[in-house]
């Protein structure tokens, strides 16, 4: 019978070549090509721990490290055509090792199987982009920090309901997205823990019959520890289903500052602007700048979002151990971890990049009665009134100013007192907004000078 091709990979068990359909939904070298690092890494520290062990001879595992070296250098420097026949990166690797070392090639995948071998390159490169996917947030919280700094006192509206509902500062406002990253931080650290687990040596399922060191090559490969089942080893994916939500909940969180750069940039607020770096314009109306990185990071959310879905849904019914569904774990996680780190370089640069109006700001604080709850304050300090009553009281002050079209700061004080006599005229002092902000100096608060002790503190912590 003449060969097809079929025992490439397979030896004398599969006799005819596979459907041309088969050749388009099998391979995975088209997306785990990016894994050639670690798979080239994983493979010398297995074949130094089969040497280490007496499993294999010292000749061959040196030939074998030679081998994987010059390896390396060809796929870096764009001489190694990979192949979809041999399927994914880890048997390009090892075809490309038998070609230039031959047979001591063929005793490196003794006491291993495709299954950890994939697994264990996936978690290696995952705690690296791990890494820098912390090290992108870190700086687009400086970003933020640095200019919370430089707006620390600059008044803005505070809203609930997208309504105006207190003054506050801008520096506050940006330090409440340094919170938010510093707690998707949090969540990548726990995850990187939870990944950094070594599962070379469960072999295809149930380990090896070859007296291998686990704890060696865990150790060698920067691994806390060994995996501790081998079924569950090769059998689960919910390391990669954690980062997924990890860089999910992150987009949520870069889509929500970035609904605001793009409000902040809009005439009816008018409080930002970003130069031509980060806007377009229109192909009909020369007169628009259009916030489109804000648009797009803001867009990108649900491809992310959709990443985790498309994982869960994959391995929310799968048996025990490996299911070749299981290979649809890396284009989600490639995906997810590239569209963040753009967004995140977007978002930094879009802070760094845009100009603060406070005028704007400011004349926005003349709608809305953002200092009533400072009225409703003072006659609870100054009048003895519970805050229920003067919640009250100023609620119908409110509608008084409402009615003559002007601030509480512009009503006069007889139609104040003509709600309520305790009112006397040194509440004014305390419905501007700059006395509101500068009043609130609770933790955590928006006074400048709680913001600027804020600020320290996150600048210790996360920078």
């Amino acid at each position: 019978m003449a060969d097809n091709g079929a025992n490439k990979m397979w030896g004398g068990r599969f006799t005819t070549a596979p459907a041309e359909v088969m050749r388009k939904i099998n391979p995975s070298i088209g997306f785990d090509y990016r894994l050639y690092a670690q798979d080239i890494a994983a493979s010398k520290v297995h074949a130094a721990m089969l040497a280490r062990q007496g499993i294999i001879g010292a000749e061959d595992n040196a030939r074998i490290q030679d081998g994987l070296d010059q390896v390396r250098r060809e796929i870096e420097e764009g001489r190694l055509e990979f192949s979809i026949d041999l399927e994914d990166i880890h048997m390009n690797v090892e075809a490309r090792l038998r070609e230039l070392i031959g047979e001591p090639a063929g005793r490196l995948h003794t006491a291993r199987s495709r299954n950890d071998q994939a697994v264990t390159d996936v978690r290696l490169w995952m705690r690296d982009a791990i890494d820098a996917l912390d090290g992108a947030i870190r700086e687009m919280q400086r970003a933020l920090i640095e200019r919370a700094s430089e707006h620390r006192a600059t008044i803005m509206p505070g809203f609930t309901h997208m309504q105006v509902a207190q003054p506050v500062t801008f520096g506050h406002h940006l330090m409440a997205y340094v919170e938010m990253f510093g707690r998707d931080r949090e969540r990548l650290a726990g995850a990187r823990e939870r990944t950094n687990v070594s599962p070379l040596g469960a072999a295809a399922l149930a380990g090896t019959a070859f007296p291998i060191d686990r704890h060696y090559t865990a150790k060698e490969l920067g691994f806390s520890r060994p995996t501790e089942n081998s079924m569950d080893s090769v059998g689960s994916r919910d390391h990669i289903v954690e980062l997924l939500f990890c860089c999910a909940m992150h987009a949520v969180h870069l889509s929500r500052i970035n609904e605001e750069i793009t409000l902040w940039c809009s005439d009816g607020f008018r409080f930002i602007a970003l130069s031509d770096a980060f806007t377009t314009g229109s192909s009909i109306m020369p007169q628009k700048r259009n916030p489109d990185a804000a648009e797009l990071v803001r867009g990108k959310t649900g491809r992310v979002v959709g990443s985790l879905n498309a994982l869960l849904m994959t391995v929310k019914g799968l048996p025990m151990t490996f299911m070749k569904d299981m290979q649809e774990d890396k284009e989600p996680l490639f995906d997810a971890l590239e569209t963040v780190q753009l967004c995140i370089a977007a978002t930094t640069g879009m802070v760094r990049d845009m100009t603060v109006r406070p005028e704007p700001m400011r004349r926005f604080l003349e709608r809305g009665f953002p200092t009533a709850t400072d009225l409703a304050d003072w006659l609870v300090r100054e009048a003895g009134v519970p805050f229920r009553d003067a919640h009250h009281i100023t609620a119908r002050i409110v509608a008084k100013a409402e009615e003559r079209g002007c601030t509480l700061g512009e009503l006069d004080l007889d139609t104040m007192r003509a709600v309520d006599g305790r009112v006397t005229d040194s509440v004014f002092a305390v419905l501007a907004p700059e006395h509101s902000v500068q009043s609130r100096r609770s933790y955590g608060g928006t006074s400048p000078d709680v913001v600027g002790e804020a600020i320290e503190r996150a600048t210790r912590r996360w920078l």
